[in-house]
């Protein structure tokens, strides 16, 4: 895949980049090695000052860069810029918190003292240069959840970002420069898929994060794996969408148009399987499929639109297999379920699809276990709780989930029983900076935010000191 700024709504090629060569790679290689030794020694008063400087530049820049995002990837304008807003927010969060979040851990002195020590406690310290391969669909929020506690835990990044997303990853290069952190502590590598593992592989390389695919976590995961590194991984998502009788329906279906909606449809954490209790079902079914049907799809550079483009030709034409696959073997579309009709002039060759509510899904379906990555919902019928938490684990992920009740025996039931990384009740998944993010099963290992998400790249010192004190002499 070329590297290239394309933008989706029309299609249309703006700019072109040159991948790094072999050359190019050491020399960034050689400078993250070189800025660990010195960044490392940083304390966190002096980290904090420059990752808040950092939100400080990011602030500024908000508008530009959400032009920039949306002309990359084609997210609306007005959710481009809250996606600036959020990333600045974090990084505000990390220097506020990251000092505590490390801070060294005392076992009690019953604990110390059956260890046979006169002191011990734990204490964390970086592990070096961190490969980052992120993707395009929050092309700022993905890097900086990683970025953020990384360079406040005292490490460096690498970021290989989405070839799609060129400027956005030149742009967080440029602001963590801009912001005065020492050359060689963030670098973006603008480079193909096919440079991640000589670039993992290599010595001066302690750790990788990935968000993608799970074909890509499992190439990064196998060759991680086979040089003894560390990694986080955060794939797909194909999360449930809990609605029992006691709820708000009402609420509840609004919501769900905005939690399948976001971002284009294009978001790990994106509702995308409505299982709703039989009771409730006609109600919910009309609401929701009137909402996904009022979006306004269109320029997404435009405040009014909803829905923009998909972010890439092939990810609407696989999108378009899996609804056409359903509707082939028996589903129907309550709305959409093709190409958006009436586009203002120049959007005809862009890469839109009209949102989509598909009903009698069924297991021979592809999309019953594949990711709907774009803004089409799977609607399905129960007759009760263990029917409806049954169907939400038939899924090989399990990244979030969402329960709509007020019933709190049926909450500890969803709280114990579903298999996902997080259950959000009466809401939609949201990541923030206090809540570790993550899942089970094909969606991944490891937690990102909060301090699971700093401590996943730190080395977990044991301090051990015996009963004579250092510095005795005989």
């Amino acid at each position: 895949m070329p590297i290239a700024t394309v933008n989706p709504a029309n299609g249309e090629t703006l700019r072109t980049f040159e991948a790094l060569d072999g050359a190019g790679i050491e020399q960034r290689l050689a400078a993250a090695d070189s800025a660990f030794r010195r960044y490392r020694t940083t304390g966190f008063a002096e980290r904090a000052r420059l990752l808040n400087q950092a939100a400080v530049l990011l602030d500024e820049d908000q508008r530009d860069i959400a032009r920039t995002m949306t002309i990359e990837m084609g997210k609306p304008i007005g959710a481009a810029r809250a996606e600036a807003a959020k990333c600045a927010k974090a990084m505000r969060w990390y220097a506020a918190h990251a000092e505590e979040l490390l801070a060294d851990q005392y076992p009690s002195a019953a604990d110390v003292r059956d260890s046979g020590a006169s002191r011990a406690y734990v204490h964390y310290r970086p592990l070096g240069a961190v490969l980052a391969v992120m993707p395009w669909n929050f092309p700022l929020w993905q890097v900086v959840r990683f970025a953020a506690p990384a360079l406040m835990a005292g490490n460096v990044g690498l970021l290989k970002h989405a070839s799609n997303v060129p400027q956005t990853a030149m742009y967080l290069e440029g602001l963590f420069r801009r912001a005065g952190f020492p050359a060689g502590c963030f670098q973006s590598l603008l480079v193909g898929s096919g440079a991640v593992e000589g670039i993992l592989r290599d010595g001066r390389v302690a750790a990788a994060t990935l968000t993608g695919s799970e074909p890509a976590g499992r190439s990064v995961a196998s060759i991680a794996g086979d040089e003894v590194k560390h990694t986080v991984l955060e794939l797909g998502g194909s999360d449930p969408y809990l609605v029992m009788p006691s709820a708000d329906v009402a609420r509840a279906a609004r919501t769900a148009v905005t939690a399948r909606v976001q971002n284009n449809g294009q978001s790990c954490i994106a509702a995308k399987r409505f299982i709703v209790h039989t009771e409730v079902y006609d109600e919910f079914a009309e609401r929701f499929t009137v909402g996904m049907n009022d979006l306004t799809v269109g320029d997404p550079m435009e405040e009014s639109t909803d829905v923009g483009p998909l972010a890439s030709e092939q990810g609407r034409a696989d999108l378009e297999e899996l609804v056409d696959d359903a509707v082939r073997q028996g589903a129907s579309a309550l709305c959409g379920g093709a190409r958006p009709e009436g586009l203002a002039p120049g959007l005809e060759r862009g890469w839109f699809y009209a949102p989509t509510v598909l009903t009698g899904i069924t297991p021979a379906m592809r999309i019953h276990h594949e990711e709907t990555f774009g803004p089409v919902a799977s609607l399905y019928r129960v007759d009760g709780l263990d029917e409806a938490v049954a169907l939400a684990n038939d899924s090989p992920f399990g990244l979030s989930s969402n329960v709509w009740t007020r019933d709190q025996d049926e909450a500890r039931r969803c709280v114990r029983d579903l298999e996902a990384g997080g259950v959000f009740f009466n809401g939609m998944t949201a990541s923030h900076p206090a809540l570790p993010f993550g899942g089970v099963k094909r969606s991944g290992y490891g937690r990102e935010l909060a301090g699971q998400g700093i401590r996943a790249f730190c080395n977990v010192t044991t301090v051990w000191y015996g009963p004579e004190p250092v510095g005795a002499t005989s």
